[in-house]
């Protein structure tokens, strides 16, 4: 197979069908599914993507979906997870799952943790209890949830904070990650993923990926950014990643998921995104369609007995006006996924940076956009 690689100690291979400049199609074998990249994750915090069903998910193509470990330890437990047979067992869910290590949580509830070299302290949420997250409960919790990728816990802060804190984080985080590697007790069947952090910092994410990468880990997460800073700065540190992740590893970018954002990413040589945005929008009334968005709670779809987006395939579209939508989640996650698969498509006819499909996507999602300098979006296509 055209760049077939594999770690002899990991449960995850990746074959690279095509490349186009930096941007590539894979084939990623996990224990549940061969995922074809690049891919989006639905986001199912606490075990399920809000407002839809696992056949509903399936139906939008969705791979691999993720959980949350922080979360899930709140309800149900990592024990009753366990029991239950694991998260797939759980929530009867046959494709892949990736969780994170509640490392985010961090940020998400910054006024309810403290973090020191031991682990996170968090104060929970519901019902005021403390818990403290150290790399090695994490892993211990992630191996009961039983995901086909799990994340190791580092240190996050948000990617507009500056200082000394950043450099700390970033120090951390390398610290944790050999902790992680040995609390890890299912190599065989779960893939432990590094994550690369130094904020907007060009020199702290060198120094990280140089020690990050000297782990021989199945994947590694470009981490801390899509978190309100410029894009330009967001995208120069993807691109300085791409450049130094091994090219026979999966490379995810976490938290990335605004439609222009993902093509671009792709365009720098990501393979994997993650985010909440496809299904919060569709909850508050705004479709994702290849002509952009779709605000459906306007009083001019009242009337407007077209499907929410001609071309696509899902059952919302197929089955219901624009008129008739009221929850839209469905849609969205599936023109994410069909955008991926699109964008895959193109990559492997040699085409994606030249094809009008990326200039048209941008102009459409956001047409005062100013692509970055970056010598990558000048497509040179070469074969594996």
């Amino acid at each position: 197979m055209k760049g077939d690689k594999q770690n002899a100690h990991s449960a995850c291979r990746l074959e690279i069908e095509a490349v186009c400049g930096k941007a590539r199609a894979t084939v990623t074998h996990l224990p549940h599914i061969s995922a074809k990249t690049p891919m989006f994750m639905p986001v199912g915090t606490q075990g399920t993507v809000k407002g839809l069903t696992t056949d509903q998910l399936i139906e939008a193509n969705a791979q691999v979906i993720l959980g949350n470990t922080y979360h899930l330890a709140l309800r149900p437990g990592g024990d009753t997870v366990e029991a239950m047979g694991g998260l797939h067992e759980f929530m009867n869910w046959p494709r892949g799952i990736l969780t994170d290590s509640g490392g985010f949580q961090m940020v998400s509830l910054l006024r309810f943790s403290s973090v020191s070299e031991e682990g996170v302290h968090f104060q929970s949420p519901v019902d005021g209890t403390d818990m403290l997250l150290t790399p090695e409960k994490s892993i211990e919790l992630q191996n009961q949830i039983g995901a086909d990728i799990i994340m190791a816990l580092d240190d996050v802060v948000s990617s507009t904070v500056t200082g000394p804190r950043i450099e700390e984080a970033m120090h951390r985080t390398l610290r944790w990650i050999d902790r992680c590697i040995a609390a890890h007790a299912r190599p065989h069947d779960q893939n432990l993923f590094g994550i690369v952090q130094g904020g907007l910092d060009a020199k702290l994410r060198a120094t990280c990926l140089e020690e990050m990468t000297k782990r021989d880990l199945p994947g590694f997460a470009i981490g801390g950014l899509s978190g309100g800073e410029k894009k330009d700065s967001f995208w120069r540190i993807v691109d300085q990643c791409t450049e130094k992740l091994p090219t026979e590893k999966p490379r995810y970018c976490m938290g990335v998921g605004y439609p222009v954002d993902l093509m671009v990413c792709v365009a720098l040589g990501v393979d994997m995104f993650d985010c909440v945005y496809p299904a919060r929008t569709a909850r508050f009334g705004t479709a994702l369609v290849k002509t952009g968005l779709l605000k459906v709670k306007s009083s001019a779809m009242a009337k407007d007995f077209r499907p929410l987006d001609p071309g696509c395939e899902c059952t919302v579209c197929q089955n219901f006006t624009r008129a008739y939508i009221h929850s839209l989640t469905v849609c969205a996650l599936s023109s994410m996924t069909q955008k991926a698969g699109s964008i895959k498509r193109s990559i492997n006819s040699a085409g994606f940076l030249k094809h009008a499909l990326f200039g048209n996507f941008i102009l459409l999602f956001s047409p005062k956009m100013v692509l970055p300098e970056l010598s990558l979006l000048r497509c040179t296509t070469s074969p594996t």
